[in-house]
């Protein structure tokens, strides 16, 4: 009998891995199940970024093994992008694309993380930062998100704990996946935070255009470089969650130790994704503007529908999600979201996924067309 790895039994398979399977047995079974699970955009990229990709085919160099610092012209459309919208300056050697900022996670661990050491993570908060830490053989430490704290960190309660283990903290603003928003003076604490404690500061930053009407980078705080790194992702703002294409900023140092992993890790992004990067990475204001109104219509309609469930919701939340409380009196997120869905064939999220501070609540994507969402409004 061949024995698993020992690593293996600190992590469980990835709830929507699972629970999809559940889903999709019931659609099989000519169940008409609507999904309101997955952060996976539906709608497609630019028809500028399509042609990118498809007039690379042809180029001599498509096909062959890439550099894994990426080729040049897409690091320069990352440091155009960040300059453009963030209103922050980083050389060639402060950025490294990825495959997926979730590949960036486990490269981050791998290149600052020791057995034994911890890592402070966000609950509610992506439950990948807590399975990476595992699977690297460091300690998960959980600090507290609260609604009645506009789901920010407490750093004065971190500030009583016991900090001489912590290499690493996790934040990720707009918030996945109570679409709670940053503000500088927040990122100016946690930056001051790590800094005065020497902890490795990791903001985990895909949703920086959904519904916000400004983004912001934790670098737009000065003293950000001498403790930071920041991950982005092309995933969710420019339709491209399928590419695996994001990026990893920080000071070269930084960089250098996570390129360190990644290079022994991968053998280079696809050329024609690389190509069809570059140009999205050009898209004016208005490419936002006009998929957030797509977003923006499908979100009143789920909060429709959460009024249905009798759920309340923070109108000024942002991001692809809605985060909704469930009714005083019933305690179980899980047993609802599997009421809904076997009695009216509508998949959510139990807000238990995300950790314990998620109990009481649950999550709506907003990746599903206006037809869609109505017909399950429709249901009630």
């Amino acid at each position: 009998m061949i024995v698993t790895a020992d690593r293996l039994n600190t992590v469980q398979e990835y709830y929507f891995s699972v629970k999809l399977r559940e889903v999709r047995a019931l659609a099989a079974q000519g169940k008409p199940i609507i999904s309101l699970g997955i952060g996976s955009p539906d709608l497609a990229p630019g028809e500028n970024v399509l042609n990118a990709l498809t007039d690379s085919l042809t180029d001599k160099l498509a096909h062959q093994y890439q550099s894994y610092q990426g080729i040049p012209e897409l690091r320069k459309g990352f440091s155009e992008f960040y300059l453009n919208h963030y209103g922050v300056s980083f050389e060639d050697a402060e950025i490294l694309p990825l495959m997926g900022s979730k590949e960036g996670i486990m490269h981050v661990s791998m290149a600052f993380l020791n057995p034994g050491d911890e890592a402070l993570i966000p609950n509610p908060g992506y439950p990948t930062y807590t399975s990476v830490t595992n699977l690297v053989g460091a300690v998960p430490l959980f600090y507290d998100l609260k609604e009645e704290s506009q789901w920010f960190p407490d750093l004065e309660l971190l500030e009583k704990s016991d900090l001489s283990k912590v290499k690493i903290m996790w934040v990720n603003y707009p918030h996945m996946p109570t679409g709670a928003s940053a503000t500088l003076d927040l990122y100016e604490r946690l930056v001051n935070f790590c800094i005065k404690h020497q902890i490795l500061l990791v903001n985990d930053n895909p949703y920086s255009f959904v519904l916000t009407e400004k983004p912001l980078s934790v670098f737009q705080v000065p003293k950000a470089k001498e403790i930071a790194l920041e991950l982005n992702s092309l995933s969710k703002s420019f339709n491209m969650a399928g590419w695996r294409v994001g990026m990893i900023v920080g000071n070269s140092t930084l960089i250098d130790a996570v390129l360190k992993v990644k290079s022994n890790m991968d053998s280079g992004m696809f050329y024609g994704i690389q190509k069809g990067a570059v140009e999205a990475l050009k898209n004016k204001k208005e490419w936002f503007q006009n998929l957030n109104e797509i977003y923006r219509r499908r979100r009143n309609l789920v909060w429709q529908l959460a009024e249905k469930l009798n759920l309340t919701y923070d109108k000024n939340a942002v991001g692809l999600f809605v985060w909704a409380k469930l009714p005083k009196g019933i305690e179980s997120s899980e047993k609802f979201i599997d009421e809904v869905l076997h009695q009216k064939d509508i998949f959510i999220v139990p807000g238990t996924v995300f950790g314990a501070n998620g109990e009481g609540y649950v999550r709506f994507s907003l990746c599903l067309e206006e037809e869609k969402i109505q017909q399950a409004i429709d249901r009630f």
